[in-house]
């Protein structure tokens, strides 16, 4: 438990049953009134912001992360499995907690795992992921207009947007937050 005086960006909290991480911390001192503290906080799993405002010296729980590096192994039945960097445990964790940039995980991919308990509750993927292109309609000389693009398979099944200059075995960098092409590699 901490006051609500001690917060600060950066610190994750257990409220109502979930994890929130504080983004943005303001204590008000009104000219009339009791002071307050305004923050925006985001939900771990599901990466809602939401604002919340608590009273001056109110007690709240402190929830403490263990952020561990992992390497991505392979999917299996139960979600996918995690190994841990230091001592080579493997950890299950639900696809649901990357997203979009699930589709976009190669074997051997190292992400930051948060765990709360002894369970995993949030995976920070790396911002880009480079991968090869599997299929995708050649490009034809001359055909260079700009913006245009084409759908591309990549290694690992997902569907990209490209510029219509990329080709067959080229490797793309792709931006795991919004799963669209970067630049070549």
């Amino acid at each position: 438990m901490i006051s609500t005086n001690d917060m600060r960006p950066g610190h994750t909290l257990e409220l109502d049953g979930e994890l929130f991480t504080i983004v943005d911390y303001q204590h008000v001192k009104p000219g009339k009134g009791q002071a307050f503290v305004k923050t925006k906080i985001k939900n771990v799993r599901s990466g809602a912001v939401l604002e919340r405002t608590f009273r001056a010296d109110e007690k709240v729980n402190l929830a403490v992360l263990d952020k561990r590096e992992m390497q991505y192994l392979y999917p299996d039945q139960a979600g996918l499995v995690f190994m841990d960097q230091e001592t080579y445990d493997q950890v299950h964790v639900d696809p649901e907690l990357l997203g979009r940039a699930r589709d976009l995980l190669t074997d051997g991919t190292v992400c930051i795992v948060s765990v709360y308990d002894g369970r995993p509750v949030a995976v920070e993927v790396p911002p880009t992921v480079v991968l090869e292109v599997t299929d995708t309609e050649p490009g034809l000389k001359g055909d260079r207009v700009a913006g245009a693009l084409k759908p591309a398979t990549v290694e690992t099944g997902a569907t990209v947007q490209v510029p219509l200059f990329v080709d067959k075995g080229d490797r793309i960098k792709v931006d795991t937050r919004t799963g669209e092409y970067s630049s070549r590699a």
